[in-house]
């Protein structure tokens, strides 16, 4: 069985945060003198403040609300249902990565949990060892050699790269809603229009914990998240190998295997009602099978 390769595993998780860290710790003030690191650095702070002030006004609040008047049996079945929808994607950026044997699980997810798991909302895939793969269109751009870009940040969207923002297009073509809400009827369009906003709100809400890690334990909120994402796509990309650090790399995918059967990317787990969240400690395997986000991904919404 594959790897799940949206865990990000003990070591290279507190080697991310210790880079992140001394980055940020290096200077006492926050500049925004482009570099050739970061050339856009006055508009990704200002952005990045944009998006913070719209999450908020409007998003956290309706995330704390969703949290607290959802039974965590549903909540964990909404994020399921949009997974499962997911796999569509995925499986098809498997095809374009020549991922084959990968391709074949997660199809197979994605036929069983639609059947057998009531339209996704139970990851019945995950229960006979069908692990949740994490690939984008972006990834898959990676992978034929696309270069990354500097660092964006999008409005809404968030952390990004050129080359991610033409997946974000990407991965809209390959998610069958999109044609669901184009071609449907005016009633057919608005319930895709609400689906999205749940998925939104859900998303939102399976992201408490990681905010949290971020303001406690950044000194520049703006480096700890660049950082953050950068590390994570550069892991997601390579499927988790490091050409940098073979020692890292060793050890980190003989933690995989065992996670691989624990699992939950490179992410923090969802979030859930009276907990918050099923994960407090970012240097653990999440506890919660199946549910894959980015760690520090903080791209939501879109």
């Amino acid at each position: 069985m594959s790897i799940q390769k949206t865990i990000i595993n003990k070591p290279l998780l507190l080697s991310g945060l210790v880079i992140s860290m001394t980055l940020v710790g290096c200077a006492s003030t926050a500049t925004t003198t482009p570099n050739q690191d970061d050339p856009w650095v006055g508009w990704n702070r200002g952005t990045q403040k944009f998006n913070d002030n719209v999450d908020k006004a409007v998003l956290k609040p309706v995330a704390k609300g969703y949290l607290w008047i959802t039974p965590e049996f549903v909540d964990e079945g909404i994020t399921n249902f949009f997974s499962n929808i997911n796999d569509i994607g995925v499986t098809l950026n498997d095809l374009l990565q020549f991922k084959f044997k990968q391709s074949g699980m997660d199809a197979s997810r994605f036929l069983i949990n639609t059947t057998a798991g009531v339209a996704g909302f139970v990851d019945v895939a995950n229960m006979i060892d069908l692990p949740k793969h994490k690939e984008d269109f972006g990834q898959t751009l990676g992978y034929w050699g696309v270069p990354s870009g500097s660092y964006l940040v999008l409005p809404f969207f968030g952390p990004s790269s050129p080359r991610d923002a033409v997946g974000i297009v990407g991965d809209a073509l390959l998610n069958p809603l999109t044609y669901v809400s184009a071609f449907g009827t005016t009633a057919v369009s608005a319930a895709v229009a609400g689906s999205k906003a749940l998925d939104i709100t859900d998303r939102r809400a399976n992201l408490m914990t990681t905010e949290k890690i971020v303001n406690e334990g950044s000194v520049d909120r703006y480096d700890f998240i660049k950082n953050s994402y950068e590390q994570n796509r550069e892991y997601l990309i390579n499927d988790g190998n490091s050409p940098e650090d073979p020692d890292l790399l060793d050890e980190s995918s003989g933690a995989g295997n065992n996670a691989n059967k624990n699992q939950a990317a490179a992410s923090p787990a969802p979030a859930k009602k009276n907990s918050t969240t099923t994960k407090t400690d970012a240097s653990k395997p999440p506890a919660t099978p199946g549910k894959a986000v980015h760690f520090l991904e903080l791209t939501e919404p879109k």
